[in-house]
Order: C-alpha cells, then structure tokens, then sequence
C-alpha cells in the first residue's frame, strides 16, 4: 500500500483496557482501546486490528505511520481497497 492513496488517521491508544473499542471523536480522530499491554508491539498490532474491522480493510493494509512508542499514533488506512 502506497501513502499516497491512503488517509492518515489519528488515533489515541487506551491499552489495557477492560473493554475493547473503537471511537469517532473528529474526522479524523479516534480513541481505540485494546487489551494487550504495550509490550512487544502487541498494543499497536491489536489497535491495527481493530482499525482494520472498524473499517472493514485487510489487516496487512493498516500501517502504522508514527507513535508506535506513544499514546497519540498515526495510521494509514487505504482510501479503496483493490
């Protein structure tokens, strides 16, 4: 997936959470929380997942742009998958 037909996503990370979900708090703003610890990448592989079902993409199409040490992160997410 090129960045160039994907739209960046900014997404606050809540790990840990006792339930998992994903929130529409601006156009391009979401609150994803997950219950994997962040560990190993574990948490952003999850909050990748749940990205990815949220907006109904293939997992291996949701990339992580920055953050992947922090809470605020940067996805892409494909415009149109092919």
């Amino acid at each position: 997936m090129s960045l160039n037909n994907a739209k960046k996503i900014f997404v606050k990370a809540k790990v840990r959470a006792k339930k998992e979900y994903v929130e529409t708090v601006g156009a391009c703003r979401f609150v994803v929380a997950v219950k994997e610890p962040p560990r190993e990448g574990k948490a952003n592989a999850a909050i990748a997942r749940a990205l990815a079902a949220y907006f109904k993409v293939p997992f291996s199409s949701v990339r992580l742009v920055s953050g992947a040490k922090g809470k605020e992160k940067v996805f892409a997410i494909p415009d149109r998958v092919t």
